[in-house]
């Protein structure tokens, strides 16, 4: 289908694009990469009468990977696969960015489209909780930061305002332990389960862990309990056992075209084993 009538406008600061959201208020969107809004808006479940296009904004733009990693809100995920020093900062962005969809999407697919839309099926929204990221917010009232384990609230609703476009996303150096799993049906699909785990160890012994899971509840879900599961063993098969446990206490997965509850429970606890296992490998 062909998208109903609306108003183009290509601002080149955040400042413009804000102003412009509170010049037309509900009857405007932001687009990024457009890889989520422009399909509702051929099948008309979104219509839009003014689209803001962030891609003029150079200032959403940049990654820096230092002790602490910031990265820009239109930085694309094949920017993030090219960047060499976040590879050696935060080998797991690369590991997630890898497997989101296929090339063509991941040239124009951002950062902060994926993360901001609210989309449990989005690989970077649970990453970013296990990384305990932090989110930039900028809008009328300035700029705000804000923990992505307290950004996202319900499927496509998060703790950004109306008028507020999110900048940034920032996290410190990760430990060394890192892995992102994923089984979907085909190249290009959502998956039916992933996990993301960043292991820290010393002594042969776990002394911290973060684990999150995509698209097996409403929201991304981060599982503190699967963590802390894991603190002072030596991810063995019976602390692996006990954190699959864990996690399935904290997911919430629905039957759709992707299998029934009990395959997808199924698929999260092989899913989150793997990548606990890999993780440790690398510690």
């Amino acid at each position: 289908m062909i998208p109903a009538r609306f108003d183009y406008h290509r601002p080149d600061s955040v400042a413009a694009a804000v102003g412009l959201l509170q010049q037309h208020g509900d009857e405007a969107r932001v687009v990024a990469g457009g890889h989520s809004l422009i399909p509702m808006m051929k099948l008309r479940m979104a219509a839009p009468a003014h689209l803001v296009d962030l891609q003029g904004i150079a200032a959403l733009r940049g990654i820096e990977a230092g002790d602490r990693i910031r990265i820009g809100a239109m930085v694309t995920q094949s920017e993030m696969l090219a960047h060499a020093g976040l590879a050696e900062a935060a080998p797991i962005l690369a590991e997630a960015a890898r497997q989101i969809a296929d090339p063509q999407v991941r040239n124009l697919g951002t950062v902060g489209g994926n993360v901001a839309n609210g989309d449990p099926g989005n690989d970077l929204p649970a990453l970013m909780l296990c990384l305990d990221a932090t989110f930039t917010l900028e809008g009328p009232e300035g700029v705000r930061e804000v923990a992505a384990r307290g950004f996202y609230e319900a499927p496509y609703v998060t703790a950004r305002e109306e008028e507020e476009i999110l900048t940034a996303v920032g996290f410190d150096r990760p430990a060394r332990g890192f892995a992102y799993e994923k089984q979907k049906r085909k190249i290009g699909d959502y998956a039916t389960a992933a996990a993301a785990v960043l292991i820290g160890a010393e002594g042969g012994r776990v002394v911290s862990a973060s684990v999150a899971m995509t698209n097996l509840a409403d929201v991304p879900v981060f599982s503190a309990a699967a963590g802390e599961v894991l603190l002072g063993s030596d991810c063995g098969e019976d602390a692996v056992a006990a954190a699959v446990d864990a996690m399935q206490g904290d997911i919430d997965p629905v039957e759709d075209n992707r299998g029934p509850v009990e395959f997808k429970r199924h698929v999260a606890g092989v899913i989150l084993a793997r990548a606990i296992a890999r993780a440790w490998s690398r510690v």
